[in-house]
């Protein structure tokens, strides 16, 4: 069946050139020179990988070092070079064997029409939804997606979807009746973890997102709960163009990823506005350094705003509204930097 096709747009504020346009703010300086040197070494590392599928090495040891190298060659090029290799490597004959992952295929074909989508996740998730198109993977599909959904980022996602149900669980247990909000909700499986949501303790659960397969799943699988479906985004939110109320928990989990500053900032503000006296804001944003960038950049065409710590801060540091505490903190493996900012 065909899916929706739900490109990210100025309606969404999230957009691919935002995304593009913040790396090269990073940096433009750059040879004739450094591109010729970054092809030369991509082209080594991508020949290697193809050798490697192609003699039947092992396939772990072929994606430690695949991902090891493509880190490296991205870490030390600079942003317009590295995006230059990157398309280079997503034509190379090697993606023949890395597509067979049900995983790096989804997220490389985008068929929501936007990276990162909410069955990409559940790819990540090991969700029973995906189950069936697991199991139709080849050996080699199989053993590739054995290792990507082991990488630090799946990690850090599984963590997140955990650690969100968590947040949720224990602000229900501070607050009667309480409300939550989740922007950018996806099919909301950290919904399936609550404690709380089992036992009724919320008043509501309003799940915001701007693609309505992603609205409908969410409708159709939490039918009768305390769950709201709601069809909305970034630029909604910001134009007041819904009455969502005020809530005791607000989270952007999987959102600020694709946010320039500016619009990340503006969001952060209007979330703040919309919490009850001593309510919580919790962001989250994927880590720089998490060492597997270069393989979702390239074979997962998956470009994501990568952060530090600092740079969570200085989005922090430039909302107006004020705030009781500020926590910033990564999960356990480090993948993931949560803040989370009380009014």
């Amino acid at each position: 069946m065909k899916q929706l096709q739900t490109a990210l747009d100025g309606y969404s504020l999230v957009t691919a050139q935002s995304i593009s346009e913040h790396a090269r703010s990073a940096g433009n300086n750059y040879t004739i020179d450094q591109i010729k040197e970054g092809e030369a070494e991509l082209a080594l590392i991508l020949s290697l990988t193809q050798q490697g599928f192609e003699t039947n090495a092992p396939v772990q040891g072929i994606m430690k070092v695949l991902t090891e190298r493509l880190q490296a060659l991205m870490n030390k090029s600079a942003p317009a070079v590295w995006a230059h290799l990157a398309s280079v490597a997503q034509s190379h004959p090697v993606s023949s064997f890395l597509l067979q992952d049900p995983l790096t295929r989804w997220s490389f074909e985008k068929p929501r029409g936007y990276s990162g989508d909410a069955y990409l996740l559940d790819f990540i998730y090991e969700h029973p939804t995906v189950a069936a198109q697991v199991e139709a993977a080849s050996p080699l599909g199989a053993e590739v997606y054995d290792f990507t959904r082991r990488s630090p980022s799946a990690v850090a996602v599984r963590e997140r979807r955990d650690l969100l149900a968590a947040h949720v669980d224990a602000v229900a247990d501070a607050n009667d009746n309480a409300e939550i909000l989740a922007i950018a909700a996806g099919h909301l499986r950290e919904a399936e973890l609550s404690h709380a949501l089992r036992s009724d303790k919320l008043k509501r659960w309003v799940a915001l997102d701007q693609d309505p397969v992603s609205v409908g799943t969410v409708s159709s699988n939490f039918h009768g709960s305390r769950v709201e479906a709601i069809n909305g985004s970034v630029r909604t939110i910001l134009g007041r163009a819904q009455k969502l109320g005020t809530f005791d928990f607000i989270y952007a989990a999987g959102l600020y990823d694709y946010l320039a500053e500016n619009v990340a900032v503006r969001l952060t503000e209007r979330c703040l506005q919309m919490l009850k006296p001593g309510g919580k804001f919790l962001l989250a944003n994927f880590a720089r350094g998490i060492g597997v960038e270069g393989y979702m950049e390239t074979f997962m065409n998956w470009p994501l705003i990568w952060r530090t710590d600092e740079e969570v801060e200085a989005i922090i540091n430039k909302v107006r509204h004020h705030l009781a505490d500020i926590s910033v903190t990564r999960g356990e493996n480090g993948g993931v930097i949560y803040a989370v900012l009380t009014v």
